[in-house]
C-alpha cells in the first residue's frame, strides 16, 4: 500500500509492463483516463537505456492544443514520490513534467514536449 502518492498520467511507454518493471520495480495500478488539451505526436529517442526499456525507437509526445475537445487516451498511475523520481529520470530531454487536467476531473503529472 503506497503512504504517498502521486498521480502520474501516461499516454506512452509508462504503461509497458518492461518499462515499469525495469523503472519502478513493479507493475503500476491504474485507471484509464484521458488528457484534455492536447494533441499527441511522435518524437525519435536516442537514449540507450531508453531504448533498451522501451524496445521502441519513436514514443509518443503530447503538445497543449488549447482545444478541449482535443483528448489523448492513456492510464492514470498512483505512485510514490521516488517512483516519480524514477519516471523523471527514464524520461529523455524532449520532454518536461507538468501538472494537467484529465478528463475524469483528477489532476496529474504527465510529461510533454518541452517548450
Amino acid at each position: 500500500m503506497i503512504q504517498q502518492s502521486e498521480r502520474l498520467f501516461s499516454y506512452g511507454t509508462l504503461q509497458l509492463e518492461s518499462v515499469q518493471r525495469a523503472t519502478f520495480g513493479r507493475l503500476l495500478d491504474g485507471a484509464p483516463d484521458a488528457l484534455v488539451g492536447f494533441r499527441q505526436d511522435l518524437v525519435e529517442i536516442t537514449d540507450r537505456d531508453v531504448l533498451a526499456k522501451s524496445g521502441e525507437r519513436f514514443h509518443p509526445i503530447v503538445t497543449r492544443s488549447g482545444d478541449a475537445a482535443d483528448r489523448v487516451a492513456g492510464m492514470v498511475f498512483e505512485v510514490t514520490p521516488e517512483e516519480l523520481a524514477a519516471a523523471d529520470a527514464y524520461e529523455v530531454s524532449d520532454y518536461e513534467r507538468v501538472e494537467a487536467h484529465l478528463a475524469s476531473g483528477l489532476k496529474a503529472w504527465v510529461y510533454v514536449k518541452r517548450a
